[in-house]
C-alpha cells in the first residue's frame, strides 16, 4: 500500500503540491489526472524519490522511500530516456543490471516478451531502427521486468496504436492481479475512465476529485434525461419540471428543476408518442473533468506587458565577453611590448600573440551578442 500524508512541495513562489493525502491500496490501478501545471508530475517525482516534500510523508508498506525501496519500483516517466544508439538487448540488460538483476536474469526474462511484442528479431539491432510505439513498449518492459511492487505509469499509451494498447492493457491488469501497487497517469480520459479502479484528480496543487469512476459520475449527474421517440414531442417542452429542452433528430435531453417527478413526465410521454429510449444522462469524466477544471481555471483578460529591448549593459553575458576581451588584448599587449624590449626569439612572440588574437575574438563575439540583442526583444 502507498500512503502519501499531508505532502506539499514548492518552488520558489509556485506551489507545486499542497496537502495532498492519498491512500492506494494493492491490486488496484490508481489513475492520477488533471490539468497541465495541476501537480501531477510534481506528486509522481516525489513517490519516486527523485525529488522530496517540503512537509508530509511518503510510505509503501509503512516504510519510507529510499534508496533500497527503489528496486521495488518501477517507473515509466512521460519523458523517454532510451539511448538510442545502443542496442535493444544490450539497453535491457544494463536496465535490469540497475535493479540489481544478472545478465543471464535479463535475457532470460526479456526473451519471452520480445516474442510476445513481435521484437525478438531486433534483439541485435539498435533502438533508433524501431517506431515510436515499439519503444515505448521496451520502456514498459524495463519497467517492469525485474517484478516491482510499486509501478508508476505516466502516459503509459502513448504512441501506440489500438492492438497495441490492448495488449499492453492485458499486461497491466495481470500485474494488478498480481497484487501491485498501480499508479497510471494520463491526460486521456476515456482511458482512465476505463482502467483505473480508482481516480484522483488534481488542480492547482490540490485534489478535486477523488473515488471510483462510478462514483465520480453519479457525485456529478445533472438532472438531465434523454429521450428518443417517434412523433410531434415538440409538447415536452413544455412539461412541468422542463427547465431547458434542446431537440434533435427524433430526440430530445430535458434538463429539469430539481426534484422533479420523472414518473411524471415519462407518463405522459408514453400516452403522446412512441418511446425507443428513456434514460437519465450521465456526464463523462471527460465532461466533468472541463466543468471541475475550467470552473476554477477562469479565462482572465490581461494586459501584455510593454515589449523592451534588451541592452547588452544589462546583460550578463555580453559583460562578460566584453571583460574578457578587454582583459585578453590588455595582456596581449603587455607581453608583446615587455618582448620586444628584450632580445627577442621567436618564440617569446606566441604568447603576446596568442593572448591578442583571443581578446579580439571576444570582442568580435562581444559584437555579434550585442546585435543580436539589439534586434531581440524580452517581456
Amino acid at each position: 500500500m502507498l500512503e502519501l500524508e499531508h505532502v506539499s512541495k514548492s518552488f520558489a513562489t509556485v506551489r507545486a503540491v499542497d496537502d495532498i493525502s492519498l491512500v492506494i491500496k494493492a491490486g488496484e490501478i490508481f489513475g492520477l489526472i488533471g490539468p497541465n501545471g495541476a501537480g501531477k508530475t510534481t506528486t509522481i517525482r516525489m513517490i519516486a524519490g527523485i525529488l522530496q516534500p517540503d512537509s508530509g510523508s511518503i510510505r509503501f508498506n509503512g516504510m519510507p522511500i529510499d534508496e533500497n525501496m527503489k528496486n521495488r519500483m518501477g517507473y515509466l516517466p512521460e519523458e523517454r530516456g532510451l539511448y538510442k544508439k545502443n542496442k535493444l538487448m544490450d539497453t535491457i540488460v544494463y536496465f535490469g543490471s540497475l535493479k540489481g538483476m544478472t545478465p543471464d536474469q535479463v535475457r532470460e526474462k526479456a526473451r519471452p516478451w520480445l516474442e510476445r511484442f513481435g521484437l525478438a528479431k531486433y534483439a541485435n539491432r539498435k533502438l533508433e531502427e524501431l517506431s515510436k510505439g515499439n519503444q515505448q513498449k521496451i520502456q514498459f518492459l524495463i519497467s517492469t521486468l525485474h517484478d516491482p511492487d510499486l509501478l508508476i505509469l505516466d502516459e503509459l499509451f502513448a504512441g501506440l496504436d489500438p492492438l497495441n494498447q490492448e495488449m499492453m492493457n492485458e499486461w497491466l491488469h495481470d500485474m494488478k492481479r498480481g497484487g501491485k501497487v498501480i499508479l497510471f497517469s494520463t491526460h486521456v480520459m476515456e482511458q482512465a475512465e476505463n482502467i483505473c479502479d480508482r481516480l484522483c484528480m488534481i488542480n492547482k496543487g490540490r485534489v478535486v476529485l477523488e473515488g471510483s469512476p462510478d462514483s465520480i459520475r453519479k457525485q456529478h449527474t445533472r438532472d438531465t434525461i434523454r429521450i428518443e421517440f417517434a412523433g410531434d414531442g415538440s409538447f415536452l417542452a413544455s412539461l412541468p419540471g422542463v427547465r431547458n429542452a434542446v431537440f434533435s433528430d427524433s430526440a430530445v435531453e430535458l434538463e429539469l428543476e430539481p426534484g422533479t417527478d420523472l414518473n411524471a413526465i415519462l407518463a405522459r410521454a408514453i400516452r403522446e408518442i412512441e418511446i425507443s429510449r428513456f434514460e437519465r444522462i450521465v456526464p463523462s469524466l471527460h465532461q466533468i473533468f472541463i466543468d471541475v477544471v475550467g470552473d476554477s481555471n477562469p479565462v482572465k483578460e490581461t494586459t501584455p506587458e510593454p515589449v523592451r529591448p534588451v541592452m547588452a549593459a544589462t546583460d550578463p553575458a555580453a559583460k562578460r565577453l566584453f571583460l574578457s576581451g578587454l582583459f585578453l588584448l590588455s595582456f596581449g599587449i603587455i607581453a608583446g611590448v615587455i618582448a620586444v624590449t628584450r632580445t627577442p626569439g621567436i618564440e617569446d612572440f606566441i604568447a603576446p600573440v596568442a593572448l591578442t588574437a583571443a581578446g579580439i575574438v571576444r570582442f568580435f563575439q562581444y559584437r555579434r551578442r550585442k546585435k543580436k540583442l539589439a534586434g531581440g526583444t524580452h517581456r
